[in-house]
Protein backbone atom coordinates (compact mmCIF):
# COMPACT_ATOMS: atom_id res chain seq x y z
CA UNK A 1 0.00 0.00 0.00
CA UNK A 2 1.31 3.42 -0.99
CA UNK A 3 1.46 6.32 1.82
CA UNK A 4 -1.45 8.27 0.36
CA UNK A 5 -3.46 4.93 0.38
CA UNK A 6 -2.51 4.30 3.75
CA UNK A 7 -2.93 7.37 5.45
CA UNK A 8 -6.45 7.72 3.87
CA UNK A 9 -7.39 4.60 5.91
CA UNK A 10 -6.16 6.09 8.99
CA UNK A 11 -8.10 9.19 8.05
CA UNK A 12 -11.33 6.85 8.09
CA UNK A 13 -10.08 5.20 11.12
CA UNK A 14 -9.95 8.93 12.62
CA UNK A 15 -13.37 9.85 11.63
CA UNK A 16 -14.71 6.32 12.88
CA UNK A 17 -13.46 6.52 16.43
CA UNK A 18 -13.65 10.43 17.07
CA UNK A 19 -12.39 10.23 20.31
CA UNK A 20 -9.31 8.59 19.78
CA UNK A 21 -8.74 11.30 16.72
CA UNK A 22 -5.86 13.00 18.22
CA UNK A 23 -3.05 10.32 18.48
CA UNK A 24 -4.43 8.64 15.06
CA UNK A 25 -4.02 12.05 13.51
CA UNK A 26 -0.83 12.59 15.06
CA UNK A 27 0.12 8.88 13.90
CA UNK A 28 -0.84 10.01 10.52
CA UNK A 29 1.32 12.82 10.59
CA UNK A 30 4.45 10.79 11.66
CA UNK A 31 3.87 8.95 8.66
CA UNK A 32 3.43 11.63 6.13
CA UNK A 33 6.78 12.54 7.73
CA UNK A 34 8.46 8.95 6.96
CA UNK A 35 10.30 7.77 3.76
CA UNK A 36 7.83 5.79 1.71
CA UNK A 37 9.55 2.39 2.20
CA UNK A 38 8.96 3.05 6.74
CA UNK A 39 5.55 3.55 5.71
CA UNK A 40 5.10 0.71 3.98
CA UNK A 41 6.85 -1.22 6.65
CA UNK A 42 3.48 -2.17 8.06
CA UNK A 43 4.93 -2.09 11.73
CA UNK A 44 2.10 0.26 12.95
CA UNK A 45 -0.19 -1.98 11.44
CA UNK A 46 -0.52 -4.59 14.70
CA UNK A 47 -1.19 -1.00 16.63
CA UNK A 48 -4.11 -0.36 14.74
CA UNK A 49 -5.73 -3.90 15.37
CA UNK A 50 -5.62 -3.87 19.04
CA UNK A 51 -7.21 -0.41 18.30
CA UNK A 52 -9.80 -2.05 16.13
CA UNK A 53 -10.91 -4.71 19.01
CA UNK A 54 -11.21 -1.93 21.57
CA UNK A 55 -13.66 -0.09 19.13
CA UNK A 56 -15.89 -2.91 19.39
CA UNK A 57 -18.30 -2.15 22.11
CA UNK A 58 -18.48 1.90 21.17
CA UNK A 59 -19.74 0.11 17.64
CA UNK A 60 -23.00 -1.40 19.69
CA UNK A 61 -23.21 1.98 21.24
CA UNK A 62 -23.33 4.68 18.48
CA UNK A 63 -26.46 6.26 17.53
CA UNK A 64 -28.56 5.61 14.50
CA UNK A 65 -27.44 8.72 12.75
CA UNK A 66 -23.39 8.17 13.16
CA UNK A 67 -24.23 4.70 11.64
CA UNK A 68 -26.22 6.13 8.68
CA UNK A 69 -23.23 8.61 8.27
CA UNK A 70 -20.89 6.02 7.81
CA UNK A 71 -22.53 3.40 5.84
CA UNK A 72 -22.03 5.08 2.35
CA UNK A 73 -17.70 5.22 3.34
CA UNK A 74 -18.15 1.63 4.57
CA UNK A 75 -16.14 -0.34 2.41
CA UNK A 76 -14.99 -4.10 3.12
CA UNK A 77 -11.56 -3.46 1.33
CA UNK A 78 -9.73 -1.46 4.30
CA UNK A 79 -10.75 -3.63 6.48
CA UNK A 80 -8.47 -6.41 4.82
CA UNK A 81 -5.63 -3.68 4.70
CA UNK A 82 -3.70 -5.72 8.14
CA UNK A 83 -3.39 -8.54 5.82
CA UNK A 84 -1.31 -6.60 3.12
CA UNK A 85 2.64 -7.71 2.80
CA UNK A 86 3.59 -4.78 5.38
CA UNK A 87 1.92 -7.47 8.30
CA UNK A 88 4.86 -9.76 7.52
CA UNK A 89 7.32 -7.36 7.41
CA UNK A 90 6.41 -6.65 10.63
CA UNK A 91 7.06 -9.73 11.91
CA UNK A 92 10.41 -10.23 10.49
CA UNK A 93 11.78 -7.04 10.53
CA UNK A 94 13.51 -5.52 13.97
CA UNK A 95 10.49 -4.58 15.46
CA UNK A 96 9.51 -8.27 15.41
CA UNK A 97 12.55 -9.11 17.42
CA UNK A 98 12.13 -9.29 21.51
CA UNK A 99 13.86 -5.98 22.62
CA UNK A 100 16.83 -7.36 24.74
CA UNK A 101 18.74 -8.81 22.03
CA UNK A 102 19.41 -5.41 21.32
CA UNK A 103 20.73 -4.88 24.74
CA UNK A 104 24.21 -5.97 24.28
CA UNK A 105 24.49 -3.75 20.80
CA UNK A 106 25.85 -1.03 23.05
CA UNK A 107 29.43 -1.38 23.40
CA UNK A 108 29.53 -4.96 22.13
CA UNK A 109 31.31 -3.84 18.77
CA UNK A 110 33.54 -1.16 19.77
CA UNK A 111 36.75 -2.15 20.95
CA UNK A 112 37.56 0.99 22.15
CA UNK A 113 34.14 1.19 24.63
CA UNK A 114 34.27 -2.56 25.50
CA UNK A 115 35.53 -3.38 28.61
CA UNK A 116 36.83 -6.98 29.78
CA UNK A 117 38.18 -7.29 33.41
CA UNK A 118 41.25 -9.55 33.94
CA UNK A 119 40.85 -10.91 37.78
CA UNK A 120 44.52 -12.14 38.52
CA UNK A 121 43.68 -15.71 40.32
CA UNK A 122 44.29 -15.56 44.00
CA UNK A 123 46.49 -12.87 45.68
CA UNK A 124 50.12 -12.18 47.67
CA UNK A 125 48.40 -13.60 50.91
CA UNK A 126 46.40 -16.59 49.55
CA UNK A 127 48.83 -18.10 46.83
CA UNK A 128 46.73 -20.73 45.13
CA UNK A 129 49.09 -23.88 44.12
CA UNK A 130 52.77 -24.26 44.33
CA UNK A 131 54.37 -25.41 40.96
CA UNK A 132 56.70 -28.21 40.87
CA UNK A 133 59.29 -25.81 41.19
CA UNK A 134 58.01 -23.88 44.55
CA UNK A 135 56.48 -20.75 42.61
CA UNK A 136 53.31 -19.43 43.52
CA UNK A 137 50.38 -19.44 41.46
CA UNK A 138 49.41 -16.24 41.97
CA UNK A 139 52.96 -15.35 40.43
CA UNK A 140 51.72 -17.20 37.03
CA UNK A 141 48.40 -15.47 37.35
CA UNK A 142 49.80 -11.86 37.56
CA UNK A 143 52.72 -12.71 35.11
CA UNK A 144 49.80 -14.05 32.15
CA UNK A 145 47.42 -11.38 33.14
CA UNK A 146 49.68 -8.76 32.04
CA UNK A 147 50.71 -10.01 29.24
CA UNK A 148 46.75 -10.72 27.93
CA UNK A 149 46.01 -7.09 28.91
CA UNK A 150 48.98 -5.71 27.00
CA UNK A 151 47.31 -7.94 23.92
CA UNK A 152 44.00 -6.40 24.36
CA UNK A 153 44.94 -2.84 24.99
CA UNK A 154 46.95 -3.23 21.56
CA UNK A 155 44.34 -4.92 19.90
CA UNK A 156 42.42 -1.65 20.21
CA UNK A 157 40.46 -2.60 23.92
CA UNK A 158 41.72 0.37 25.89
CA UNK A 159 39.03 -0.42 28.75
CA UNK A 160 40.61 -3.59 29.60
CA UNK A 161 40.94 -3.47 33.35
CA UNK A 162 43.27 -5.46 35.50
CA UNK A 163 41.84 -6.79 38.78
CA UNK A 164 44.43 -7.60 41.79
CA UNK A 165 42.59 -8.00 45.03
CA UNK A 166 44.27 -8.31 48.23
CA UNK A 167 43.40 -10.46 51.39
CA UNK A 168 42.71 -14.25 52.23
CA UNK A 169 41.29 -16.86 50.14
CA UNK A 170 37.19 -16.56 50.82
CA UNK A 171 37.12 -12.79 51.75
CA UNK A 172 39.18 -11.44 48.63
CA UNK A 173 36.92 -13.63 46.16
CA UNK A 174 33.90 -11.43 47.80
CA UNK A 175 35.88 -8.67 47.17
CA UNK A 176 37.00 -9.52 43.73
CA UNK A 177 33.27 -9.47 42.54
CA UNK A 178 31.93 -6.53 44.60
CA UNK A 179 34.70 -4.39 42.51
CA UNK A 180 34.51 -5.92 39.27
CA UNK A 181 30.41 -5.35 39.92
CA UNK A 182 31.52 -1.87 40.65
CA UNK A 183 33.11 -0.92 37.65
CA UNK A 184 30.69 -2.33 35.41
CA UNK A 185 32.01 -4.37 32.75
CA UNK A 186 31.08 -6.46 29.92
CA UNK A 187 33.09 -9.52 30.43
CA UNK A 188 35.25 -10.82 33.12
CA UNK A 189 38.05 -13.51 32.71
CA UNK A 190 39.89 -14.83 35.82
CA UNK A 191 43.29 -15.92 34.92
CA UNK A 192 44.96 -19.40 36.95
CA UNK A 193 47.01 -22.19 37.06
CA UNK A 194 46.32 -25.96 37.37
CA UNK A 195 46.98 -28.21 39.84
CA UNK A 196 45.49 -31.42 40.56
CA UNK A 197 44.54 -32.92 44.15
CA UNK A 198 46.70 -33.54 46.63
CA UNK A 199 46.37 -37.47 46.42
CA UNK A 200 47.99 -37.40 43.29
CA UNK A 201 51.28 -35.67 44.20
CA UNK A 202 54.35 -37.14 44.02
CA UNK A 203 57.65 -35.91 45.95
CA UNK A 204 60.75 -34.48 44.51
CA UNK A 205 63.76 -32.12 44.87
CA UNK A 206 64.40 -28.89 42.82
CA UNK A 207 67.16 -27.35 43.64
CA UNK A 208 68.14 -28.53 47.14
CA UNK A 209 64.60 -27.99 48.30
CA UNK A 210 61.44 -30.64 48.55
CA UNK A 211 58.90 -30.27 46.28
CA UNK A 212 55.90 -32.14 44.79
CA UNK A 213 54.36 -32.60 41.39
CA UNK A 214 52.51 -34.49 39.14
CA UNK A 215 52.87 -35.22 35.27
CA UNK A 216 49.85 -37.14 34.78
CA UNK A 217 48.06 -34.30 33.03
CA UNK A 218 48.59 -31.05 31.71
CA UNK A 219 46.46 -28.78 29.29
CA UNK A 220 44.41 -25.45 29.39
CA UNK A 221 40.60 -26.04 30.58
CA UNK A 222 38.01 -22.59 30.65
CA UNK A 223 35.02 -23.13 33.11
CA UNK A 224 31.97 -21.20 33.76
CA UNK A 225 28.52 -21.39 36.27
CA UNK A 226 25.22 -22.04 34.81
CA UNK A 227 24.42 -20.13 37.93
CA UNK A 228 26.01 -17.05 36.50
CA UNK A 229 22.75 -13.86 35.13
CA UNK A 230 24.20 -14.18 31.95
CA UNK A 231 25.07 -17.91 31.76
CA UNK A 232 24.81 -18.07 27.67
CA UNK A 233 26.71 -15.25 27.05
CA UNK A 234 29.70 -17.13 29.60
CA UNK A 235 29.18 -20.03 27.72
CA UNK A 236 29.32 -18.42 24.24
CA UNK A 237 32.84 -17.11 25.76
CA UNK A 238 33.77 -19.62 26.91
CA UNK A 239 33.63 -21.91 24.11
CA UNK A 240 35.70 -18.79 21.93
CA UNK A 241 38.34 -19.33 24.18
CA UNK A 242 38.22 -22.92 23.94
CA UNK A 243 38.58 -23.00 20.71
CA UNK A 244 40.91 -20.38 20.14
CA UNK A 245 43.28 -21.97 22.41
CA UNK A 246 42.74 -25.24 20.20
CA UNK A 247 43.56 -23.19 17.24
CA UNK A 248 46.59 -22.20 18.78
CA UNK A 249 47.56 -25.71 19.19
CA UNK A 250 46.70 -26.43 22.76
CA UNK A 251 45.10 -29.38 24.01
CA UNK A 252 42.71 -29.31 27.06
CA UNK A 253 42.98 -30.75 30.17
CA UNK A 254 40.59 -33.50 30.28
CA UNK A 255 41.08 -35.43 33.75
CA UNK A 256 38.04 -32.89 35.63
CA UNK A 257 35.70 -35.77 34.15
CA UNK A 258 37.25 -38.55 36.03
CA UNK A 259 36.33 -39.95 39.55
CA UNK A 260 39.79 -40.15 41.00
CA UNK A 261 39.26 -35.98 40.31
CA UNK A 262 37.05 -35.91 43.56
CA UNK A 263 35.56 -33.24 44.48
CA UNK A 264 37.09 -31.62 41.96
CA UNK A 265 35.16 -33.52 39.08
CA UNK A 266 33.23 -31.43 36.79
CA UNK A 267 30.92 -31.96 34.03
CA UNK A 268 32.24 -31.15 30.47
CA UNK A 269 30.04 -29.16 28.68
CA UNK A 270 32.23 -29.07 25.10
CA UNK A 271 34.29 -32.08 24.57
CA UNK A 272 36.08 -30.18 21.44
CA UNK A 273 36.98 -26.95 23.05
CA UNK A 274 37.46 -27.86 26.57
CA UNK A 275 34.93 -26.22 28.55
CA UNK A 276 33.75 -27.17 32.10
CA UNK A 277 30.62 -26.03 34.26
CA UNK A 278 31.98 -25.18 37.72
CA UNK A 279 28.48 -23.45 39.34
CA UNK A 280 29.66 -22.73 42.66
CA UNK A 281 32.85 -20.62 42.02
CA UNK A 282 32.32 -17.14 43.62
CA UNK A 283 33.51 -15.38 40.75
CA UNK A 284 31.63 -17.07 37.80
CA UNK A 285 28.42 -17.23 39.72
CA UNK A 286 28.22 -13.77 41.56
CA UNK A 287 29.35 -11.48 38.78
CA UNK A 288 26.74 -9.63 37.30
CA UNK A 289 28.74 -9.59 33.76
CA UNK A 290 28.79 -12.68 31.75
CA UNK A 291 32.25 -14.62 33.21
CA UNK A 292 34.84 -17.07 32.21
CA UNK A 293 37.75 -18.88 33.93
CA UNK A 294 40.55 -19.92 32.07
CA UNK A 295 43.01 -22.46 33.80
CA UNK A 296 46.01 -21.46 31.26
CA UNK A 297 47.36 -25.09 31.98
CA UNK A 298 49.55 -27.19 34.80
CA UNK A 299 52.09 -26.18 36.95
CA UNK A 300 52.65 -28.87 38.38
CA UNK A 301 53.17 -30.65 35.46
CA UNK A 302 57.40 -30.28 35.14
CA UNK A 303 57.69 -30.05 31.52
CA UNK A 304 54.39 -27.57 31.15
CA UNK A 305 55.33 -25.59 34.40
CA UNK A 306 58.51 -24.50 32.04
CA UNK A 307 56.04 -23.64 28.68
CA UNK A 308 54.36 -21.36 31.56
CA UNK A 309 57.23 -19.38 32.17
CA UNK A 310 58.37 -19.12 28.66
CA UNK A 311 57.64 -15.76 27.05
CA UNK A 312 56.75 -17.24 23.79
CA UNK A 313 54.04 -19.68 25.25
CA UNK A 314 52.47 -16.53 27.17
CA UNK A 315 52.13 -14.51 24.01
CA UNK A 316 50.30 -18.24 22.50
CA UNK A 317 47.95 -17.95 25.15
CA UNK A 318 47.45 -14.11 25.15
CA UNK A 319 46.82 -14.36 21.20
CA UNK A 320 44.48 -16.85 21.53
CA UNK A 321 42.57 -14.79 24.16
CA UNK A 322 42.31 -11.26 22.31
CA UNK A 323 41.52 -13.62 19.40
CA UNK A 324 38.65 -14.89 21.48
CA UNK A 325 37.32 -11.43 22.26
CA UNK A 326 37.38 -9.83 18.86
CA UNK A 327 35.40 -12.76 17.37
CA UNK A 328 33.63 -11.99 20.08
CA UNK A 329 33.00 -8.60 18.96
CA UNK A 330 32.10 -8.81 15.20
CA UNK A 331 29.16 -7.26 14.27
CA UNK A 332 26.58 -10.06 14.33
CA UNK A 333 27.57 -10.08 18.19
CA UNK A 334 26.43 -6.37 18.44
CA UNK A 335 23.80 -6.96 16.32
CA UNK A 336 22.12 -10.14 17.62
CA UNK A 337 23.77 -11.09 21.02
CA UNK A 338 25.31 -14.55 21.20
CA UNK A 339 23.33 -16.97 19.59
Amino acid sequence: MRRGGFIGVLGGIARRFWPRRRALVAAMVAIALLPVEASEAGWLSDVFKGTSKQAKPSKQAKSPKRVASRKPAASPKPAASPKAPGVKLAALGPFGLNPAAFKPAANRCEPAKFRIVLDVGHTAESEGAISARNVSEFVFNLRLAKRIEAKLKAEGFTETRLLLTEGKARRSLFKRVAAANDLPADLLLSIHHDSVPNKLLEDWEFEGKKSRFSDRFSGYSVFVSRDNPDFKTSLSFAELIGKEMKAQGLDYAKQYTLPIMGRYQHPLLNKDTGVYSYDELIVLRKTRMAAALLEAGSIINRDEELKMSSREHQDTISSGVASAVKEFCEPRWGMLGPL
